[in-house]
């Protein structure tokens, strides 16, 4: 079957990188450690059995941070591009920064900070934004409330979504992230052979084939990047 390249549709994938540029610790920074906690028990159904009040307590802080977190010149940068391409943001981030800077397609693959869901396999799923989970606090079902993130052992979503959006891209960008956490990191793969191909990052040990390697901050290097397609866009109509 022939995947037909859109012209006008840029896929952005996205990680912590950006987000880090907005205050945002990584996952693992910290040597890994919260509270003297490894971030294996943190963020795992198995850690969730055994700890859940420590759990909730640490989405919790990570949710209180991320509201009071900003978006960056990079999130900033990728909104623009929306009036004169079809953007699709496909994201590691579990904050809404992409969001709040004005984007409007966003896929959260590893889940998001801003919804609870129950812990029966219905997952009824509530938008709480930037408001904490409480212990005791259930679901219509009568199960506790979680975080509605993808905790490892879980299936990560949209990823089917995602695969088809990055092979009909005629522009994918990939920035903040090292391309090391599968199965997000395989999407860079499916590219079209066609397309423009860049990855964005501090450092890279290896360049997926066919990328164009841009060292450097996001906040610098993106908004580079975007005035030059907003550029062509303006002189092609593409």
């Amino acid at each position: 079957m022939t995947t037909t390249v859109q012209p006008r549709k840029i896929v952005v994938l996205s990680g912590s990188g950006v987000s880090a540029e907005s205050g945002l610790p990584t996952f693992r920074d910290a040597n890994g450690l919260w509270n003297n906690h490894p971030w294996q028990e943190l963020a795992s159904p198995e850690g969730w059995q055994r700890h859940p009040e420590t759990v909730q307590a640490f989405y919790n802080e990570r949710r209180q941070k991320a509201w009071a977190a900003q978006p960056n010149a990079a999130h900033a940068a990728i909104a623009s591009l929306e009036p004169a391409y079809e953007v699709v943001i496909v994201t590691q981030n579990v904050d809404a920064l992409h969001e709040r800077a004005g984007s409007t397609q966003v896929l959260h693959i590893h889940g998001e900070l801003a919804y609870a869901r129950g812990t029966s396999p219905r997952r009824h799923r509530y938008r709480i934004d930037g408001a904490p989970i409480e212990m005791g606090r259930l679901c219509e079902d009568g199960t506790q409330l979680r975080p509605d993130i993808v905790w490892f052992g879980e299936s990560v979503q949209h990823f089917d979504e995602a695969l088809m959006h990055v092979t009909t891209a005629a522009r994918v960008l990939v920035v903040g992230t090292s391309l090391a956490v599968q199965p997000a990191a395989s999407l860079a793969r499916y590219a079209h052979q066609s397309a423009e191909k860049v990855l964005v990052s501090l450092e890279m040990e290896q360049v997926p084939r066919g990328f164009v390697f841009m060292r450097g901050k996001a906040t610098e290097q993106v908004p580079a990047l975007v005035a030059r397609w907003l550029a062509e866009a303006q002189r092609t109509g593409n």
